[in-house]
């Protein structure tokens, strides 16, 4: 059945989803993060854990931004194809709503109009949209703000169908190792396998959206989660990358259909505080 969406309910949320995302930890994060400090092996690790907690804590207290790069606003917009709006086009109400909840939310704004000029914006627009249609007369926003120490990090590999399997680890195992502290570890890290070039990277950051204590539903895939967060955190890195046993919290992996000739892999590494808020309207 069609159903009408006013464009106004999609600036609301959009503006409460920035604050709620920057201001508060998601529940997945925090459980990881408590049991990261209970099981790291490093008394110095154990020590950055526990500070980073308590920069939770205080967060939530005097209602300060959880981290100070409040990152470049990117949302996934699952669109039900019953689905009709009503008032601006969507994609403005979005850049409105990321707008409202920079300024209300004293959010850092860290977007450039030009990526050579380097003027800022001033209100942290424009956003970043990834758009689906879906079945159904509902709207899924899924925010993510990401930002850029980590997002730095990132990597494309663009293999060879004879790397298989194993090729595909060492590319990850290989994002992982060149990032070292840089993206703010413990890291969260989200990787696509296969479609192109740029439908690799899109499932790479997705992956990032994913609660970090559920594994793919594919079986190989899940059995290469478990066994990439396992060698990820033996590689010493530790939080804050000055050693120790953990150094991701998770591992996911989202795969897609690809050409005979390639095998595409990308890896968006996110850190410890990997946002992200999703609400159905």
């Amino acid at each position: 059945m069609l159903r009408t969406i006013h464009t106004d309910e999609i600036i609301k949320n959009v503006r409460e989803m920035c604050i709620e995302a920057n201001y508060d930890l998601s529940d997945d994060m925090k459980q990881a993060l408590d049991q990261a400090a209970e099981k790291e092996q490093s008394e110095l690790g154990k020590k950055i854990l526990n500070q980073l907690q308590e920069n939770l804590t205080i967060a939530q207290k005097d209602f300060i931004p959880i981290c100070q790069d409040t990152g470049m606003a990117v949302f996934f917009l699952e669109i039900g194809q019953d689905v009709h709006f009503e008032g601006n086009l969507i994609e403005e109400a979005v850049n409105e709503g990321v707008r409202q909840g920079y300024e209300e939310g004293f959010l850092r704004k860290s977007v450039v109009r030009d990526p050579i000029l380097r003027e800022n914006t001033k209100d942290n627009t424009p956003a970043v949209i990834h758009y689906s249609i879906v079945e159904g007369n509902q709207v899924k926003i899924t925010f993510a703000p990401k930002g850029f120490g980590s997002e730095n990090m990132s990597r494309i590999f663009m293999l060879k169908p004879a790397d298989g399997i194993e090729g595909v680890k060492n590319a990850i195992l290989t994002a992982v190792k060149d990032a070292g502290p840089n993206a703010c570890p413990p890291m969260v890290i989200g990787v696509g396998i296969g479609g192109t070039f740029e439908k690799c990277a899109l499932l790479a950051k997705k992956a990032l959206t994913r609660p970090i204590n559920e594994h793919s539903k594919i079986p190989y895939v899940a059995d290469m989660e478990k066994e990439l967060l396992e060698k990820i955190n033996k590689l010493g890195i530790g939080p804050g990358g000055l050693g120790g046993t953990e150094t991701a919290f998770a591992v996911n992996i989202n795969t897609y259909p690809t050409h005979i000739a390639g095998l595409p892999v990308a890896v968006n590494i996110c850190c410890h505080v990997n946002r992200h808020v999703i609400r159905v309207i």
